[in-house]
């Protein structure tokens, strides 16, 4: 049987449009949510409907998990607007929801449950899988050193060629 859910469309105003874009093409739908198309209800076939292997619904948020028949050159297409999107856009919020977004369409998404045997346990987990997320997230966007000083010893070699001007300079 044809199994269907109404849940509330993630985002606001034109973000939330653009969102809804993005399940359909994810799902291998038809986009009809639009005020310019004027499409009616009773004039949706099945066919327009898309798909997904597996959806998770609860009281807050919706997760939609892999396409079933969604074509990858309409993705490709999807996230290359988007990323002609981010070059244009001179702010750094836009900039970001942009990438959630293109990270959201590539499968850049992890779900990831954090448990505990006390409210308290559960608090402290899910601050430290956050702070990790976000070390994460500056080290690929930044760029990471080898710890515990290597890097400093890796560049020792360089300062052999330096010459001061007097002792105190030699030595630092």
């Amino acid at each position: 049987g044809l199994q269907v859910a109404a849940v509330k469309a993630p985002g606001f105003g034109d973000r939330r449009k653009d969102m809804l874009g993005d399940i359909a093409v994810i799902a291998g739908a038809k986009y009809v949510v639009n005020d310019e198309l004027a499409v009616k209800i009773e004039d949706i076939a099945l066919s327009d409907l898309g798909t997904a292997k597996h959806v998770r619904i609860t009281k807050d948020t919706t997760t939609i998990i892999g396409s079933v028949d969604s074509s990858s050159e309409s993705i490709e297409s999807r996230t290359n607007q988007i990323k002609a999107q981010i070059e244009a856009s001179n702010s750094d919020y836009d900039k970001e929801k942009l990438k959630e977004r293109l990270a959201k369409l590539c499968g850049g998404v992890a779900v990831l449950k954090v448990g505990g045997s006390s409210e308290v346990e559960v608090k402290e987990r899910k601050d430290r899988v956050e702070d990790a997320l976000h070390a994460t997230r500056a080290a690929v966007e930044e760029g990471v050193v080898p710890g515990g000083g290597a890097a400093l010893l890796y560049t020792l070699s360089s300062l052999d060629n330096l010459k001061g001007k007097n002792d105190d300079e030699q030595w630092g």
